[in-house]
């Protein structure tokens, strides 16, 4: 019997599986996200300029492109529209600051394609996420120009200055509050993201509205970003206390840096993330707590791309931890 092939008995329909079928497929899965992520990078462009636009294209250009070469090298069927390689560039371009010169985010967006996802075997084989490899890529090759912000004035005069987590890390936190003003205007810039940092570090609350559209769409799991955000909040309020120039502030934190826009859209990345719901919990927490630990006693004031780089590489084990048993057997 092939996969067309039914035989009607009475009211009974018999046929080969799947029996249960939806219209999700990866490419609509892939765009969706694309679209939830379009508000914050938009944003970005409005917040500084014409280097946030021109990484933008670069970054999606050279990632579409170079997926589009590899699979027609080896043969394989086109699926470089699918959206996810999209999805690649535009992550990638919100990962890193918007004064890069063109051929950074080029060769960024190349090596998540190339050495990040095809090497191991293409969609759905990678290990790690392909665009915090490019990211972290680029800021082991050119680390000063990775960690070269713009200011809020940089669309205008081409200013620099630290971000929110720079300061805090350098000057303390009474430091930080007086650069903004007072403390309720610092949450407000960094709720709404007139501040300094990469492009992915502008508005919280359109990350979070792209973010919890996902999860009523249920591409996404709301306990991976909840677990993944509450950690580096709890763990900064118990342990950032008042020691040396730390905090103890959990807003800030949280609000702070790419923890967000990395627990939103990259941590919950289906192919990178263990398959349980248990699984992703730990997960969640263990890149939280990683965050938290190189943020306080790290030389890096951010942590969210290795510590979901570094999650990464276990959630082979998690997925063998939680694994559940099978029906009447024992564990």
């Amino acid at each position: 019997m092939n996969a067309e092939s039914k035989i009607e008995l009475g009211t009974l329909t018999v046929s080969t599986s799947p029996h249960i079928r939806c219209e999700e497929s990866i490419s609509k899965i892939m765009w969706t996200v694309n679209a939830a992520l379009a508000p914050a990078a938009l944003f970005s462009v409005y917040q500084f300029g014409m280097g946030a636009f021109s990484n933008l294209i670069l970054c999606i250009v050279a990632a579409v492109g170079a997926e589009y070469l590899i699979l027609k090298w080896q043969g394989k069927p086109m699926v470089a529209n699918d959206g996810s390689a999209f999805l690649t560039g535009l992550l990638l371009a919100m990962n890193i600051p918007s004064t890069l010169p063109w051929y950074m985010p080029f060769l960024g967006a190349v090596v998540a394609i190339g050495i990040a996802k095809h090497t191991m075997g293409g969609l759905g084989y990678n290990i790690f996420n392909p665009a915090l490899v490019g990211r972290a890529f680029l800021l082991a090759s050119w680390p000063i120009a990775m960690t070269t912000w713009p200011s809020m004035a940089s669309k205008v005069d081409g200013m620099t200055s630290a971000t929110p987590l720079g300061i805090l890390k350098l000057q303390g936190y009474e430091k930080l509050v007086q650069v903004f003003g007072d403390q309720a205007v610092m949450y407000k810039s960094l709720f709404f993201g007139t501040r300094s940092g990469s492009m992915g570090e502008t508005s919280a609350i359109l990350l979070l509205l792209g973010g919890i559209f996902l999860i009523y769409k249920g591409y996404i799991k709301w306990q991976v970003p909840v677990f993944m955000i509450g950690t580096v909040g709890l763990m900064t309020f118990v342990f950032g206390g008042k020691a040396g120039l730390f905090t103890g502030d959990p807003i800030l934190n949280m609000m702070s840096g790419g923890l967000i826009l990395g627990a939103f859209f990259m941590a919950t990345d289906m192919v990178t993330i263990p398959i349980t719901t248990k699984g992703q919990i730990i997960f969640a927490v263990g890149a939280g707590l990683l965050t938290v630990l190189i943020r306080l006693l790290g030389g890096y004031p951010e942590g969210v791309c290795y510590a979901i780089l570094l999650m990464n590489c276990v959630t082979p084990l998690i997925d063998r931890l939680v694994k559940p048993v099978k029906y009447g057997a024992r564990r």
